[in-house]
């Protein structure tokens, strides 16, 4: 059987005969620390890729090696055909970066802050000032234009942050948890201008620990863990191997969940069941079913009766929980 490593150059291999980013064995070491630990990927032209995980997986240490910011410690890369070791400004030309926080100059206006990061690339203003105004736009940012970006909502400024990236142009944008502390409606308009961008053939690569974001955004993804790929392939491919197609989250009680998760595996057709410190999930085709077999047994006096039981379909959550025994954000 492969292994997922194998499985996510494989799929990508299949799909196209060129890679924008190309990985084999890619390692991180922080003295006995290993952060990333032999990581092989490939990343095709225009497709948005994830890496999925929770804090400390290793993910942005991937990302920085991929912008050409952190030498790796073993391992190949290349970006472009071009190794980032070897040629970092030739990368960074094609490359634009979303970091994980937001890095503006909260003195400058958002105008400013595209015009000042463009000529960093030798750009002129010629170029930079109609450009400027065509990114302030894409951003939703044009009345804002001669704001400080202090004075801008948290939402506003990952869009600057996304508009500044893209003053280059570039064939590659990396972006590093993108809507990490925004609120629900700042997070759909932010995917909504992703969207635009891959659409426009731009090849996107994103880390996130948001289960929807990854469903929603990425064609091909890998579940990362310790340093590791876990799994990799599209988001319904995955769910459909490691989880079932629904899932009843059910609450007994912090000190009932345990006994009443015993007893729902001898006497349930449940395919698999996992019990977090606050509720039990049962894996099954039909969540409605597991319901019905839990309030029999509850009437039966064989389990507790749940104080909560809610259905819902299977997730990347629910993958990640499945591979490795923690939620995304543990």
């Amino acid at each position: 059987m492969p292994s997922a490593t194998e499985t996510a150059t494989e799929t990508a291999a299949g799909t196209s005969g060129t890679s924008v980013i190309r990985a084999r064995g890619l390692r991180k070491h922080y003295g006995d620390f290993h952060a990333v630990q032999g990581i092989d990927l490939d990343v095709t032209p225009g497709e948005c890729f994830g890496l999925l995980g929770p804090n400390g997986a290793g993910k942005s240490t991937t990302m920085r090696m991929l912008a050409g910011v952190s030498q790796r410690t073993a391992g190949e890369l290349s970006i472009m055909g071009i190794d980032p070791e070897e040629d970092g400004p030739a990368v960074r030309a094609h490359l634009g970066v979303v970091p994980q926080q937001d890095n503006l100059d909260e003195e400058l206006t958002a105008r400013d802050n595209l015009l000042i990061y463009g000529r960093y690339f030798g750009l002129p203003y010629s170029y930079l000032k109609p450009k400027s105004l065509e990114l302030l736009e894409f951003a939703q940012l044009t009345d804002k234009a001669d704001t400080k970006a202090d004075a801008l909502s948290g939402g506003m400024k990952r869009r600057l942050v996304i508009a500044r990236a893209l003053v280059n142009e570039p064939q590659l944008l990396l972006l590093d948890e993108p809507t990490t502390g925004l609120d629900p409606q700042a997070r759909h308009i932010l995917w909504d201008r992703l969207y635009r961008l891959k659409e426009r053939g731009t090849t996107l690569v994103l880390t996130t620990h948001y289960m929807d974001e990854a469903e929603q955004l990425c064609d091909r993804l890998v579940v990362v863990d310790g340093g590791q790929i876990m799994a990799a392939g599209t988001p319904q491919a995955l769910i459909r191997e490691h989880a079932s197609r629904e899932v009843l989250e059910v609450r007994f009680g912090t000190d009932r969940n345990e006994a009443a998760a015993e007893v729902l595996r001898a006497e349930t057709r449940v395919h698999r069941i996992e019990v977090l410190p606050d509720r039990v999930l049962l894996y099954g085709d039909r969540a409605d079913e597991l319901q019905d077999a839990v309030t029999a047994l509850a009437e039966a006096g064989r389990v507790t009766a749940p104080v909560t039981a809610l259905t819902r379909r299977a997730s990347l959550e629910d993958v990640f929980l499945i591979l490795t025994g923690r939620t995304l954000v543990d």
